[in-house]
């Protein structure tokens, strides 16, 4: 197919905070466990947990 376009998944990782309900969206890290700690909380200093692990597909 002459104008078949690449279609790329992108792994992305969902924090969230337990304390103040924040979620947060980033790309995924090699050491990511579902329902594991994670990050501290931007806007609460509570300790985010990964709540999900998805990709999304890109064209170019």
């Amino acid at each position: 197919m002459i104008f078949s376009k690449k279609k790329i998944t992108i792994a992305y990782t969902v924090e969230k905070c337990p304390k103040c309900e924040m979620l947060r969206k980033r790309k995924f890290l090699q050491d990511d466990v579902l329902f594991s700690n994670s990050t501290k909380c931007s806007s609460c200093d509570g300790i985010t947990v990964i709540e999900k692990i998805f990709g999304e597909l890109m064209e170019q």
